[in-house]
């Protein structure tokens, strides 16, 4: 088996694009959320998100840089490298091809091609000369995880030197009304991640795109490694549509299958970014999953949810989160969780709640789960010279 590593990444969340601004941003726990800009909110329940100051704006849009950046950054051209992209597709094109309908015309077909998952994948590949597969993962929360999760099989397995891997998901009021109308959204302009009192989620736009390679194919080449991959898992708790297995089974079950094939015990992870998303239901389930996991540790391993500052990204979020974990072990320095406000007794977990915490920290775990009962994990190693 291959040892997988990553070689170069390109990242955007409502903070802007790069690294510096998640440093900025989530590092400094200061949330992003504002009222909503880009639709008319006024009809909805909820009215935040996360929003990069910019009405129009395309997963398109920010894909292509998020690519951009990561083969800079791995100094590389991509030529051969398969795609995989956790998306659900354009949603403004759903918007517009029901607007059309509704007024009797024609809906335009470049907006309906856009509309479909698969297309951004083969638009990438074709704009920057990659290779093949191409495909995209669509299974909601767990899409970019379970495309980083499939680019390290391939490398691991022999199978690809390389691969470009990530999801992309932009706030827009299809999407936005869906979960609005199961009420599944705050009131509020916070998100509250494991705090008592919190209410519900927010979107947020973001965008991550990871080069991954065999540690030999980054060698040979003196190219830099800015960490690892070394463990993922999945898993499925078939507990109801919607909610988590009251448990978290499923979780805890992906996390341990990644600690397996990483060859990693729970007693070596020194930080988890949890997938957090401040709802009523998931919190607990994921506090119970981290006790299955970690034991007698899990109230003293520290557990932050970074969508308290970048709201919920959706199919992409498991990549943003990606390299928000890799940059908190390169800089020895864990993001906090913000919008907290007092201990919840069905959380018992050390949340870094207000502010991040220096630490150095060798391996950590990154955690997604999805509507369908769908679970995924990472276990993630800091930057080592290759």
């Amino acid at each position: 088996m291959h040892e997988v590593v990553v070689t170069g990444y390109g990242v955007f969340t409502a903070f802007g694009f790069g690294a510096q601004a998640l440093r900025e941003g989530v590092f400094s726990g200061e949330p992003a959320f504002a009222k909503v800009n880009r639709f008319d909110p006024s009809r909805y329940r909820a009215q935040y998100a996360a929003e990069y100051p910019q009405e129009e704006l395309s997963q398109l849009t920010v894909l292509r840089e998020c690519v951009k950046e990561a083969l800079s950054r791995a100094d590389q051209d991509g030529a051969d490298a398969p795609v995989l992209l956790g998306t659900s597709g354009d949603h403004a094109s759903n918007i517009d091809f029901w607007a059309a309908h509704a007024t009797g015309n024609q809906p335009e077909e470049a907006g309906v091609m856009y509309s479909l998952p698969a297309v951004l994948p083969e638009v990438i590949g074709d704009e920057f000369r990659l290779g093949r597969p191409r495909l995209a993962f669509v299974n909601a929360c767990v899409a970019a995880t379970n495309a980083i999760a499939y680019g390290a099989h391939l490398i691991s397995t022999g199978k690809a030197r390389s691969v470009v891997c990530g999801g992309a998901y932009v706030v827009n009021e299809d999407v936005f009304a869906k979960f609005d109308s199961g009420q599944a959204l705050t009131i509020e302009p916070l998100v509250r991640p494991f705090s008592l009192g919190r209410k519900g989620l927010l979107h947020g736009d973001g965008a991550a795109i990871l080069v991954l390679e065999s540690a030999e194919h980054a060698r040979r080449r003196n190219a830099v490694s800015y960490g690892s991959v070394l463990g993922w898992g999945l898993a499925a708790d078939a507990h109801h549509p919607v909610q988590p297995h009251p448990q978290g089974r499923g979780l805890a079950a992906a996390a341990q299958a990644a600690l397996r094939r990483a060859g990693v015990a729970a007693d070596d992870i020194g930080y988890v970014n949890a997938h957090g998303t401040g709802t009523p239901r998931n919190d607990p389930a994921e506090s119970l999953a981290l006790r299955q996991v970690f034991g007698d540790r899990a109230g003293t391993v520290p557990v932050s949810s970074t969508k308290s500052t970048t709201g919920h990204m959706l199919e992409a979020t498991g990549a943003v989160e990606a390299v928000i974990t890799l940059l908190a072990l390169a800089d020895g320095l864990l993001p906090p969780t913000a919008g907290f406000l007092e201990a919840d007794p069905e959380c018992r977990i050390d949340c870094v709640p207000g502010t991040a915490r220096p630490a150095r920290v060798s391996r950590a775990l990154s955690l997604n789960a999805a509507f369908g009962g769908a679970n995924a994990a990472l276990v993630l190693g800091a930057p080592q010279s290759l």
